[in-house]
């Protein structure tokens, strides 16, 4: 005597083959049916060909930085900060990655007005600041303190500039950026890397581009008098400000507003409000 039914192993088997199946149609499904969205990485939303589109004379013998910029390096880069271009919604996503592209673009621009394809299409053009002012060495920074013989002026996508920028950079992302600040401009990795760490760190009061672009940004009672509202306005305020920002039709601003309006048009996505600092006291 059997101590069950052979009959009952066949709807028993059915039922497990079609839960099996059920899962795997679960997994495949798009993110906006299941509400919790898997990670993807930011090169599902910037492909090779868009990037090209973004930076068309980057490569042109006219800039300095020719072939420096890669495509496989921004990508690489862009790894070591997994919440960058992968928080939010798909046009939040989308608008990040934009922003960010338009600020550095500005930071290295080649552009003038009546450049081919428009001044807004030459970014990535230097990877160093050209006739630098001084060494941007703050001597009274005893935490970050300069290295004999060296400049911190600016390098990389974002041009980070000052022993106390590159010393935290370099301490974060695993070079000597106080003995070896060069490394920014000769190696592209590292170059992108710099201007990620500078754009996803908070520096309190001031807060990171990231949370700014990803809705993340909580305004404080100061911030709220000084007119520092939510938008790519504020991102400006938080890399220049204190000279660029509470001047109305500041050209600086304009001209990184012009990158950022034809790189959203390219992502497909709008820019949101609040473009400019004119009326922003800075951090």
């Amino acid at each position: 005597m059997t101590l069950f039914s052979f009959s009952f192993i066949g709807p028993f088997l059915s039922t497990l083959i079609f839960c099996f199946i059920a899962l795997s149609y679960s997994a495949s499904l798009g993110a906006e049916e299941w509400g919790s969205p898997p990670i993807r990485p930011i090169s599902s939303l910037i492909r090779k060909k868009l990037f090209h589109s973004i930076f068309l004379h980057k490569d042109d013998s006219a800039c300095p930085a020719k072939n420096f910029y890669s495509y496989k390096s921004f990508i690489h880069a862009s790894k070591h900060f997994p919440k960058f271009g992968t928080t939010g919604s798909l046009a939040t996503r989308k608008r990040e990655i934009a922003a960010f592209l338009a600020q550095i673009s500005h930071e290295t621009t080649g552009g003038w007005a009546t450049a081919p394809d428009g001044p807004y299409a030459w970014g990535l053009c230097f990877k160093e600041e050209i006739n630098p002012q001084s060494n941007y060495c703050d001597a009274s920074n005893k935490e970050w303190p300069c290295y004999p013989g060296k400049s911190y002026k600016g390098r990389g996508p974002i041009q980070l500039s000052w022993n106390f920028n590159y010393g935290p950079a370099g301490k974060a992302l695993g070079f000597d950026g106080l003995r070896n600040p060069e490394i920014v401009s000769n190696n592209s990795v590292i170059a992108f890397k710099t201007a990620l760490w500078f754009w996803m760190t908070e520096r309190k009061p001031i807060p990171s581009c990231h949370n700014v672009m990803v809705g993340k940004y909580v305004p404080t009672e100061g911030d709220i008098a000084a007119n520092r509202t939510e938008g790519y306005g504020l991102v400006t305020n938080i890399i220049n400000g204190g000279l660029e920002c509470g001047i109305p039709g500041d050209a600086r601003v304009d001209d990184r507003i012009g990158f950022f309006k034809r790189y959203a048009k390219l992502f497909n996505v709008d820019t949101g409000p609040n473009l400019d600092c004119a009326y922003q006291k800075s951090f």
